[in-house]
């Protein structure tokens, strides 16, 4: 993980998203009143993306087992065609 200043990284705009893309290097850029941003490839934002949706699944899961063991749960019918 890289840390540049928002002046840097503007004049060096093609060379840091290189690093970015060809090498999966994450930069953050510091900027005036602690207003930083962070600088990921398209690849690692859907990597974490994915990570949240998962976890959000799972606890979903989590809960609705939980609901299951404290008797909260309803028995259905199956219907066929």
């Amino acid at each position: 993980m890289l840390a540049v200043n928002y002046t840097t990284m503007r004049n060096k705009l093609k060379d840091y998203c290189d690093l970015v893309t060809d090498q999966g290097e994450t930069i953050i850029v510091t900027r005036k009143a602690d207003r930083n941003v962070v600088v990921l490839s398209l690849e690692q934002y859907n990597a974490m993306e994915k990570e949240i949706r998962n976890a959000q699944y799972l606890a979903k899961l989590d809960r609705s087992f939980r609901q299951l063991e404290a008797g909260q749960g309803q028995i259905h019918e199956l219907i066929e065609d």
